[in-house]
């Protein structure tokens, strides 16, 4: 039994660093699309400032996406429902946060402010893991 909680945990940690990479790809996929298409800067210095700053918000926000993930998935191995397709789920995470910001970033009446976004990220990644879970009834 405690081999199993081990290997849950592992599943969990390995989730949790694959969510975190996953959001970050996508965060910066729409940081360079920002920074080339969206923002303007008259010297090369702004844009890779802009492009530095962009990204730092972006990694900074994945990682903690990645804690959500982590604590999430922690408390659904502590309640026996192991995670399963953690690939799929990680890949649904980045997928979310790169449609979000890219019809923010092309339709700005639809950014709520930092709050709101930081909030919607977490409750998506979530959602996202407590649906990868499987419920103690289905392993059996």
């Amino acid at each position: 039994m405690a081999g199993d909680t081990g290997d849950r945990m592992r599943i969990v940690i390995g989730y949790a660093v694959w969510a975190t990479l996953c959001a970050a790809v996508a965060g910066v996929a729409v940081s360079l699309i920002h920074t080339w298409f969206f923002s303007y800067h008259p010297r090369p210095h702004e844009f890779w400032r802009t492009l530095f700053d962009d990204v730092a918000v972006t990694m900074a926000i994945a990682a903690g996406q990645g804690a959500v993930a982590l604590v999430s998935g922690s408390v659904l191995a502590q309640l026996g429902r192991p995670l399963r397709a953690t690939v799929l789920l990680g890949l649904l995470i980045g997928a979310f946060d790169f449609v979000m910001n890219t019809l923010q970033m092309a339709v700005p009446r639809t950014e709520l402010g930092w709050a709101p976004d930081l909030a919607i990220l977490a409750a998506a990644t979530l959602v996202i893991t407590v649906f990868g879970s499987r419920s103690p009834a289905a392993q059996q």
